[in-house]
């Protein structure tokens, strides 16, 4: 649902077990006392929850996340981390949609909080490790309903820019998931996004501000990330729209599963003057094929200012770590053209052959020009 799975997909957290006693990290957290941003060197959250738990939430996006420069890898990681929590939340449809709200701005509040609240984050663990956890089919996210303590205890060791970006990427990414949980409260309900605004903002709101998180880190962690003349406000836009494709990557490869879940994120407005009817999307979400090409031709374009993003990075690690998502999004797009309309209802992904492919790809060909010419190759198949 967000960057959250991002990539996520963009932009689609959090960790373990409400222990009681107070984190010795929070007890010895440190300050930053200058202007200059301070990466925190608890490595020990990194190893333990950026690693072993990240990598059993999201493979493809871990991926990403190791080919970082260090500079950007924890609070990234961390981020990631915490939007995943969030996530897990709002989508266990078991629980009654207002306790799933209720947890979401609890977890915010926390998030924001710029006070140690201890009660408040023992409450919040409580639940959902009993509430939430036993709930989830997969074991990794059930390990995230266990682990809250333990990630906020993460945020509390990070300072200046990062924790500043952290705190700024949640907010829109949570009122993302709480709107979704509105529109979307499941109990057997069927229920559709109205308008392509609506739409347009959600994307922005579970990923687009995921590019806008990645960039300003860039800036403020690694200022020559990007090649001269490129502005923090034009490298934003690019990450906005590099986020808002991915997403819309997951939004068409799920069309078939989101109807299963009672929700059609494809806006009413396109697909009523149609003749369609939810009904109709229900019982087989192929119907809406002619509102979903419009919606993958505007995922194109999105990914196609992504890829001026990537050209314009001149680190070469950075460039490594942004392009895997773009070229993955790319493979998922070409096998999304081709697509049947049983492919549309069982949804579509590309295989792990693929995943190989283009991490061996992408490593023989890491220069802007030609991570450019490979993008264009990919993005024409199917064609």
């Amino acid at each position: 649902m967000t960057l959250a799975r991002w990539s996520f997909s963009v932009f689609r957290l959090a960790i373990r077990a409400a222990h009681g006693m107070k984190h010795p990290a929070t007890e010895n957290r440190k300050r930053n006392t200058n202007k200059r941003s301070v990466i925190s060197d608890e490595s020990h959250h990194e190893k333990e929850l950026g690693g072993k738990l990240l990598s059993s939430v999201s493979r493809s996006f871990y991926l990403t996340l190791k080919a970082l420069p260090r500079e950007l890898r924890e609070p990234i990681s961390l981020a990631y981390l915490l939007a995943r929590t969030a996530d897990t939340m709002a989508d266990t449809a078991e629980v009654p949609a207002a306790t799933r709200m209720d947890c979401l701005s609890r977890f915010g509040t926390i998030i924001q909080s710029t006070a140690d609240d201890e009660t408040a984050v023992q409450s919040l663990a409580r639940t959902l490790a009993t509430d939430f956890g036993p709930l989830q089919e997969d074991a990794a996210e059930a390990t995230l309903m266990q682990r809250v303590q333990d990630a906020i205890a993460w945020l509390h060791t990070m300072n200046g820019a990062p924790l500043s970006a952290i705190r700024d990427v949640l907010q829109p990414i949570i009122h993302g998931q709480q709107l979704d949980i509105q529109r979307f409260p499941g109990e057997g309900s069927f229920h559709s996004l109205h308008t392509g605004q609506e739409l347009d903002k959600y994307t922005y709101l579970v990923a687009g501000c995921v590019g806008e998180f990645w960039t300003k880190l860039c800036f403020s962690e690694l200022p020559d990330a990007f090649t001269p003349g490129v502005t923090l406000e034009q490298a934003s836009a690019w990450g906005i729209a590099f986020g808002k494709g991915l997403q819309l990557v997951n939004i068409l490869r799920d069309l078939g599963k989101d109807a299963r879940l009672g929700r059609c994120y494809l806006p009413e407005e396109e697909w009523l003057p149609l003749g369609i009817s939810l009904d109709q999307i229900q019982a087989n979400p192929a119907v809406l094929r002619p509102v979903w090409t419009a919606w993958l031709q505007r995922c194109e374009s999105l990914l196609g200012e992504a890829i001026l993003y990537v050209q314009n990075l001149k680190h070469a690690k950075l460039r490594y770590a942004t392009a895997l998502p773009l070229l993955l999004a790319v493979k998922t797009v070409a096998q999304l053209r081709t697509a049947s309309d049983a492919d549309l209802v069982a949804g579509v992904k590309i295989s792990r052959m693929d995943v190989a492919k283009v991490l061996f790809e992408a490593t023989l060909h890491n220069s802007p020009a030609a991570l450019a010419k490979l993008y264009g190759k990919w993005s024409k198949a199917g064609v």
